[in-house]
């Protein structure tokens, strides 16, 4: 019976890894569009909702940094979508997480979501001025 444990275990380890590294690089995806967006996206984000003050002016301390924020949000989106779309998938055991939509849903949704930040931020320039 430990045998029969011991082997589904086995099995369902690279499975559990890929899972693990979507989600990572989608997470880091998502944290460096964050980063990146901070500077230009945030400050114009809040002015249309009304909020002001002088700390807004504060947010924009992240511009010189914005370039190196975008490049390693794409670098982990790229990775994300390298793991997500063009890697082989591993075969799922019926009933386990990976083996539904939902898994796959979420981590393609914080890729996209991540890249549509990345690129807003970095077109703002051509962008923003129809906003004010």
């Amino acid at each position: 019976m430990s045998e029969t444990k011991i082997e589904i275990v086995a099995l369902n380890a690279p499975t559990q890894l890929a899972d693990r590294k979507k989600g990572w690089f989608a997470a880091g995806g998502v944290i460096g569009a964050i980063l990146a967006s901070t500077c230009c996206i945030a400050p114009l984000a809040l002015l249309m909702l009304g909020v002001s003050g002088a700390w807004i002016g504060n947010l924009t301390a992240l511009e010189p940094y914005k370039p190196i924020l975008a490049g390693v949000a794409l670098v982990f989106i790229g990775l994300g979508f390298r793991q997500v779309y063009f890697k082989a998938q591993p075969v799922c055991e019926d009933g386990s997480y990976c083996a539904r939509p939902e898994s796959a849903l979420i981590t393609k949704s914080a890729l996209w979501l991540s890249t549509v930040l990345v690129v807003l931020a970095l077109t703002i320039d051509s962008w923003a001025p129809f906003f004010y």
